[in-house]
């Protein structure tokens, strides 16, 4: 398997993102080995900057359950963003969804919408604590949760498992 580009993208990387990633789980550091530097995805693949084709089992981490770049889900995106990118204020489409969302699953009264799994992980805590009265929360030890500081103990990845430079 060639890993030349990906090798030479993460030396690179690794000069101007702590890590040489934006997420320690995508450092490979628990399997060893060089990152793939992803340049393309179509359906249920990816191709690597050294042209290996991969057979696509995270769909990133969830999102793409269609696959990458599905025609109906590129459409609706390209209709979308001719109508502006982002408003940092709510939209018709932000309802829309959400009811759809609630129409779906009846058990499901209401929804907040957020941009990451540590968002959703943060929201959850904070209404189970405030629906609880407890303070405490239970975590599993070499488990990722999110990003957040709390969440992060005993993780098992990231630039502390990576090893840090000696000069």
């Amino acid at each position: 398997m060639r890993t030349e580009q990906s090798e030479r993208l993460f030396e690179r990387a690794k000069t101007l993102i702590p890590g040489g990633v934006n997420s320690p789980v995508r450092a490979f550091g628990s399997v060893g080995g060089t990152p793939r530097f992803i340049a393309r995805g179509e359906g249920a693949y990816m191709w690597d900057e050294d042209g290996n084709r991969y057979i696509d089992y995270m769909l990133s981490w969830g999102p793409l359950i269609l696959g990458h770049a599905h025609p109906e889900v590129v459409e609706a995106l390209k209709q979308t963003l001719e109508r502006g990118t982002s408003y940092g204020a709510p939209t018709t489409l932000e309802n829309e969804l959400a009811a759809l969302v609630i129409d779906t699953m009846p058990a499901v009264e209401m929804v907040r919408f957020v941009n990451s799994g540590t968002e959703a992980t943060m929201s959850a805590l904070r209404l189970a604590r405030a629906y609880t009265k407890r303070n405490k929360i239970i975590k599993f030890a070499g488990c990722y949760h999110g990003h957040a500081d709390l969440l992060l103990v005993q993780a098992g990845s990231g630039v502390a498992t990576l090893g840090l430079p000696d000069s």
